[in-house]
């Protein structure tokens, strides 16, 4: 008698979530080794961000709200209503892929991460796009 590996199908919120956490631990461990680049942490302390130029507060509130919204779409992917939900991940997967392949064109592991989170974040739009329909009574 041959045996099979158990399987579950997982919900596409849960899909959605899980990409999301992936692109965020993508998008942390490319932070944290480019701290390692040549000039990097002096440029830090010179109050300088490449390529946004002197640290002021609304750079860093910028950069903030950019690495949020990622971030809130974890949560966002498994708490939403499915209409607004799927629009949503369209929306902030598409941008995200953009803002990816504008930024990763630096060093090959940043090339290597933007490989990795191009491919996340076009998921999340595959799976956003791909939502599957339920039937409904009609009345």
């Amino acid at each position: 008698m041959a045996s099979r590996y158990e399987d579950i199908k997982v919900n596409v919120k849960v899909k959605l979530a899980a990409l999301w956490t992936s692109v965020m631990f993508c998008y942390i461990y490319a932070d944290y080794f480019a701290l390692y680049m040549p000039g990097k942490l002096q440029g830090m302390l010179a109050g300088k961000m490449v390529p946004l130029g002197p640290v002021t507060q609304g750079v860093l509130v910028g950069t903030s709200v950019m690495m949020a919204i990622p971030s809130v779409m974890i949560f966002l992917s498994v708490a939403l209503k499915p209409k607004l939900n799927r629009w949503l991940n369209i929306i902030c997967g598409g941008l995200y892929t953009l803002i990816i392949l504008i930024t990763m064109w630096d060093w090959a592991f940043y090339i290597f991460y933007g490989i990795i989170e191009v491919t996340l974040t076009g998921l999340v739009v595959w799976y956003a796009w791909k939502w599957p329909r339920q039937e409904t009574a009609s009345s």
